[in-house]
């Protein structure tokens, strides 16, 4: 008995998304993973090299049902990547951009019977043909040009305030002209969506709940601190992104004196890959601090410290990393910057605090007033629970998919 083929949904990554190290990736790896076996069958193009298939061939099998790579490009010296500032697009965009590609993502959406593309990150649309021939989404992490922007007004000099003006300028005309080529639009917070239709005038803009795995992430009551495990305040998150590491350098150089003046005995644990050498070597005269590089699973740090910090001053989308810590029962400080768009309520689910001396206060208190650690983990934990599962998401994004789809075959057939 045959049974009928399920419409095909290709997806377009700029990413690599193994090992899931960065909050895009891990976004879109669940959002994936949620949509395998469902509705669609799933056509992922994407940047991978040979080992890097062979390494992670099982992960990529539980995200898709056929993975279609391209060879990434070779790497440029910082030299060369400095004359992209010249370019009439931004800089991340022309990162992405990449003949090989393009060609993949062509050849793919000229096979028979595609129902519907999605883009991944509007820098992905730099790989979109002239004319498709098909449906087409792009999921967007963020509001790049709004990333853009507050990285000027938090630039220490005029030069590169300059700089990242130029780029907000590129941004504000690139990712306007790429999000109206697209049938619609997805967006990870109704905030975002909000901006989208008012600064670029999207009309379909949709928006999906940030997801959470809270199987992997699983819950644990913050642990009292002992002589053999002292105070401990974490934040994981990729180390070479600009925003973390403006973010972690404020911390350090204006919250964390603060944070051991009130209890010297407290550590700071900063979990993830690649920080800078300038960072490291200025945290070294710090006490208490400590950066691991890459892990393969942060759940460990997360679970063994009090506070869970988001101290950026620059973003955009949502924080999954948040959600994460919520869903692990860590207790987050964030700034305003760090928690947008979440809809989690301050002083119920998180402490939302600005400024070095309120932010300090915050982690302070999280340290050494266990009721108010165990109220904020237990409310957040529900939270999660009850809006923010990682299968909820993926079933609205495939609901959005569906959508989009059959709409757009209804009115062709016209």
């Amino acid at each position: 008995m045959s049974t009928l083929a399920r419409p095909r949904l290709v997806f377009v990554s700029p990413l690599f998304l193994f090992p899931n190290d960065a909050g895009g990736k891990i976004r879109t790896t669940n959002i994936l993973r949620g949509l395998k076996g469902g509705a669609f069958e799933i056509i992922l193009v994407g940047v991978a090299t040979a080992e890097q298939q062979a390494r992670w061939a099982t992960e990529l099998a539980g995200v898709c049902d056929e993975f279609v790579p391209w060879a990434p490009q070779p790497a440029r010296a910082k030299w060369q990547r400095a004359g992209d500032l010249l370019n009439a697009l931004p800089v991340n965009v022309v990162a992405d951009r990449s003949a090989a590609g393009r060609r993949a993502v062509q050849q793919v959406l000229a096979r028979p019977d595609i129902n519907l593309v999605v883009f991944d990150f509007v820098h992905s649309a730099v790989l979109c043909p002239d004319v498709l021939l098909c449906p087409s989404l792009c999921f967007t992490h963020n509001v790049e040009a709004e990333i853009f922007a507050r990285h000027a007004s938090q630039a220490s000099d005029l030069p590169r305030r300059l700089i990242w003006q130029s780029q907000h300028r590129k941004m504000v005309a690139y990712e306007g002209a790429a999000l109206r080529r697209f049938d619609a639009v997805i967006a990870v917070s109704e905030r975002d969506a909000a901006k989208f239709r008012a600064d670029y005038a999207i009309a379909d803009v949709a928006a999906i709940p940030t997801g959470v795995d809270l199987d992997f992430f699983a819950f644990a009551p913050p642990p009292a601190a002992t002589e053999i495990a002292p105070p401990t305040v974490v934040f994981t998150g990729s180390m070479d992104w600009d925003a973390n590491i403006d973010g972690v350098r404020y911390f350090l150089d204006q919250v964390w004196p603060l944070v051991l003046a009130s209890v010297p005995e407290a550590r700071f644990r900063v979990v993830g890959r690649s920080p800078p050498a300038s960072l490291t070597q200025a945290a070294a005269k710090l006490p208490g601090v400590e950066f691991t590089g890459f892990v393969d699973d942060v759940r460990s740090h997360v679970h063994a410290a009090q506070a869970f910090v988001i101290p950026l001053l620059v973003g955009g989308g949502t924080r999954i990393k948040a959600f994460e810590a919520m869903a692990m029962g860590c207790p987050v400080v964030s700034t305003a910057v760090g928690i947008e768009g979440l809809g989690a309520e301050s002083d119920q689910h998180f402490l939302e605090r600005d400024g070095a001396s309120a932010f300090a206060e915050g982690v302070i208190a999280l340290l050494q007033q266990p009721d108010l650690r165990t109220g904020v983990s237990g409310r957040a934990r529900a939270l999660v629970e009850d809006r923010f599962g990682h299968r909820v998401a993926a079933e609205v994004f495939e609901a959005i998919c569906t959508r989009i789809a059959g709409q757009l075959a209804r009115e062709a057939a016209l």
